[in-house]
């Protein structure tokens, strides 16, 4: 064989060689730095559960409430329970179903795969988050979070934002007059707040999907997102609206609220939604106790 001839052939190895090893280093850059990114995603719990909005072990306990969506537990009867006094659901009641068994364990695959790992990268914070404006990111708090105020995100419609309660191991979360804001365009949906143990709500205007690792109790207020628990979920003159399925938006329409409930006529007061983005350069246009000629929406004019 001729010089030119092998030294073609050894060329063409070498372009293969060179070839595999770039396969090679691609792969083991970009697979390790994106294996968890499915795992902060906030709308991948309400894509995998559909239709749920309320998901429990065992027990759901409804009173003086009402929810938007489905209702289920993963254990059958007679362990497994749905009780509703005065408090209608729009969506079906599964107790112990094919259907609630399989997104309860699609919540317990989420919960799981959103629980902290060595090397997430997320901002710490503390306090009561009163007053406090985040931008779409990942939050932790490394024990309980005991909130109240007001809490504004500010992100477009595609943002999405998680919390992590309780990284070190443990830690509650509560919420007493606790109201979460949307501004920007943001979506309740695309929040999630992931907790260690357990989540109780009282008088707050909550938004987000909680994931919990024990158990739910929500107290009068209102609540824009979907309650998933390992324990029980118990809802006490709340109205709750959940997500559907992989929508992104709560309220059930595909909206950043339940813009159904918002009815805009000068003199029926806030009623803590926001049809569209018609107040100039304010957060939001739901109407603050205005009168006519004198509409009163939040923000200002």
């Amino acid at each position: 064989m001729s010089i030119l001839p092998r030294l073609r052939a050894r060329l063409a190895v070498v372009a293969t060689f060179a070839a595999l090893l770039g396969a090679a280093c691609n792969a083991d850059s970009n697979g390790p730095s994106n294996a968890g990114l499915f795992t902060d995603s906030p709308s991948s719990a309400s894509a995998a559960t559909g239709s749920f909005t309320v998901l429990a072990n065992a027990a759901v306990t409804c009173t003086n409430g009402t929810i938007t969506g489905d209702v289920g537990t993963f254990q059958a009867a007679p362990t497994g329970s749905v009780t509703q006094t005065t408090c209608p659901v729009t969506g079906t009641v599964n107790v112990g179903t094919a259907a609630s068994i399989a997104a309860f364990n699609a919540f317990l695959n989420t919960y799981a795969a959103l629980a902290p790992k060595t090397g997430d990268v997320c901002t710490t914070l503390t306090g009561t988050l009163a007053g406090v404006s985040l931008a779409p990111g990942a939050y932790c708090f490394d024990a309980a979070a005991t909130l109240t105020g007001v809490l504004t995100l500010n992100g477009p419609s595609n943002a999405t934002w998680t919390f992590k309660i309780g990284t070190l191991g443990t830690g509650a979360l509560t919420g007493t007059n606790f109201s979460v804001v949307m501004a920007g365009g943001g979506q309740p949906c695309n929040v999630t707040w992931w907790v260690a143990q357990a989540a109780t709500m009282t008088d707050s205007h909550f938004i987000g999907t909680i994931l919990a690792g024990a158990g739910i109790t929500l107290t009068r207020g209102t609540f824009d997102g979907n309650v998933f628990a390992k324990a029980d979920v118990t809802i006490t003159g709340t109205a709750a609206v959940g997500c559907e399925g992989s929508s992104g938006n709560g309220g059930g329409n595909g909206g950043g609220q339940n813009k159904d409930k918002c009815n805009q006529g000068v003199g029926n007061g806030p009623e803590g939604c926001d049809p569209g983005n018609s107040n100039h350069r304010r957060p939001s246009n739901d109407e603050n106790g205005g009168t006519p000629g004198n509409p009163g929406r939040k923000g200002g004019h």
